[in-house]
């Protein structure tokens, strides 16, 4: 089982006193969001394929030792990783985009 996630985006915006400095630029705050939005998409990426898993005892590349709970975890992570990597399923293009709209909100 995993812990929740939380995503952290308040060192995305500038200051609020409209002071910027060079490291948020807006090609930095974009740059950040986007790694933001595809660590979430490979998050719940790895979540939904943790659940195939779910009750699935013995034969397999892990069999069935005390350890296949976080060999089969990391395996899922890497996974979740290549799926994103290879283009994803599109909630890290969604909220890519919310960020990117909360942050012009702001």
């Amino acid at each position: 089982m995993t812990a929740p996630v939380a995503l952290a985006v308040d060192h995305l915006w500038p200051i609020a006193t409209g002071a910027q400095s060079a490291s948020h630029s807006k090609g930095s705050r974009e740059a950040k969001a986007r790694t933001q939005s595809e660590d979430f998409e490979a998050a719940f990426l790895n979540s939904m394929f943790q659940h195939m898993y779910a009750g699935i005892n013995g034969e397999g590349p892990f069999g069935n030792s005390k350890g296949v709970g976080a060999w089969r975890s990391f395996l899922t992570e890497q996974y979740a990783k290549n799926v994103v990597k290879a283009g994803g399923v599109g909630i890290a293009a969604q909220v890519y985009r919310s960020l990117l709209a909360h942050q012009e909100a702001r």
